[in-house]
């Protein structure tokens, strides 16, 4: 294990980046692309819709409320043992669900299995990934999350590809070994360990510690609010864009070129939020309120050259601000918190996610078109902006640059008591 009295923003750190930018490229991509099988397993088990649509919504949601259990672990054992063993399940679960014979056995294999071991792999990379940088985090998770648009880019042609050659089955045997490259991803996550570690104790007290951290619950208010509105785009806008008289492939062009949008602000925002000086915070609250403002205007917008630019304009924001997202929590925490941080944070925000696209889909029905869908997806970030305001420094604007000791001093400013037995286990 590595020892260093503050993050190294370097070295073996620029590994790490790299195997976080495969490791959400094997989690994120394949569950993007995985619409390609939605087809097929209609088909085949003459199931409806909408029961066949449980199967990727188990596997985020197990992947989004296991994040803690991830961070648990990994605070407890290092991040390389854990997602080796994520990437275990995932290929393990896809194994098995080629040789399902009903809907219940791809709920049990890919939304239960695959999707434990999507909780045991991307979290725990991630805040590895924070404790390798500090003046340079921004731009290393940039380029780390890039992965996720590039992979969607080339899974969906793939994975049809795929399907015509091997049948679903043999796709998905192969999408087995595919997802086992994720072990060879936690091999390259060497643990750090820092300096200010000793200080934070086991997972049992940092999480007290968290649950007490007002800037921390306050940030978490914030991402539930923006993750509610963030991906209605994603699931409406096709369908909006049908209403308003397009052809299916144009209006299904327009996601790509919002990917395409989303690649590119979140490599400018990785650097701009390393390159402009003071909180991060800033920065996200700015990406945030210009997400929001697009997303409400989608319905004033009529002609296509208007609703082009406000898709380039949604997408190059909103994958803006998701790298930021992600460094400001290092900010409050500090690093030797950031595991039980991040999974914390990733826990209560998925229920934003979970609820954005039902609500907005009920809106729809009541109404009879998408245009309160829209407004109220961009008051959700907007609400969020207004709540990132309330942190710590957002408006100083001479505040030295704290080190990691420092950020430990300012996250346990909250003093929690704890039984002596309990902190001696941890």
């Amino acid at each position: 294990m590595a020892r260093r009295s503050e993050p190294p923003d370097g070295g073996w750190g620029w590994m790490v980046v790299l195997s976080a930018f495969f490791q959400s490229a094997l989690v994120f991509g394949v569950l993007r692309s995985f619409g390609v099988f939605f087809v097929e397993f209609v088909a085949a088990f003459e199931e409806q819709a909408a029961r066949v649509s449980w199967i990727a919504s188990i596997g985020i949601a197990v992947q989004q409320f296991g994040s803690p259990v991830g961070s648990a672990l990994s605070t407890k054992f290092g991040p390389r043992p854990v997602v080796m063993a994520g990437g275990i399940l995932a290929a393990l679960g896809m194994l098995l669900a080629s040789f399902a014979t009903s809907l219940t056995h791809l709920y049990l294999s890919i939304g239960l299995l695959s999707g434990s071991g999507w909780a045991l792999t991307f979290t725990p990379t991630l805040a590895c990934l924070s404790r390798y940088f500090s003046r340079r985090r921004s731009l290393a998770t940039g380029l780390a999350l890039t992965g996720v648009g590039l992979s969607s880019f080339a899974f969906a042609p793939l994975f049809q590809w795929l399907l015509s050659h091997y049948a679903w089955r043999g796709a998905l045997l192969l999408v087995s070994a595919l997802s086992l490259h994720l072990v060879a991803c936690g091999a390259l996550l060497r643990p750090l360990f820092l300096t200010e570690d000793p200080a934070v104790g086991g997972p049992g007290a940092q999480l007290a510690s968290l649950l007490h951290h007002g800037p921390f619950l306050r940030y978490t208010v914030a991402l539930t609010l923006i993750n509610t509105g963030f991906f209605i785009p994603y699931v409406h806008l096709v369908a909006h864009l049908q209403d308003l008289n397009w052809d299916p492939l144009p209006a299904a062009f327009l996601l790509s070129v919002a990917a395409i949008s989303d690649l590119v602000g979140r490599v400018a925002s990785g650097w701009l939020g390393d390159a402009v000086p003071g909180p991060v915070a800033r920065l996200l609250m700015l990406w945030t309120t210009l997400t929001g403002v697009s997303l409400a205007l989608f319905p004033v917008a009529q002609a296509p050259t208007a609703l082009v630019a406000l898709t380039v304009a949604y997408g190059f924001t909103s994958g803006a601000l998701t790298p930021v997202a992600f460094s400001v929590l290092p900010e409050l925490v500090g690093t030797g918190r950031i595991y039980c941080g991040l999974g914390l944070l990733q826990m209560v925000e998925s229920i934003g996610g979970l609820l954005g696209a039902p609500l907005s889909g009920y809106l729809r029905d009541v109404t009879g078109n998408y245009t309160a869908s829209f407004v109220v997806a961009g008051v959700f970030l907007l609400a969020g902006s207004g709540v990132l305001i309330t942190l710590p420094h957002f408006f100083c604007f001479s505040a030295p640059t704290l080190k990691p000791q420092d950020l430990v001093t300012e996250a346990l400013d909250t003093k929690v008591t704890l039984p002596k037995e309990g902190l001696g286990e941890d």
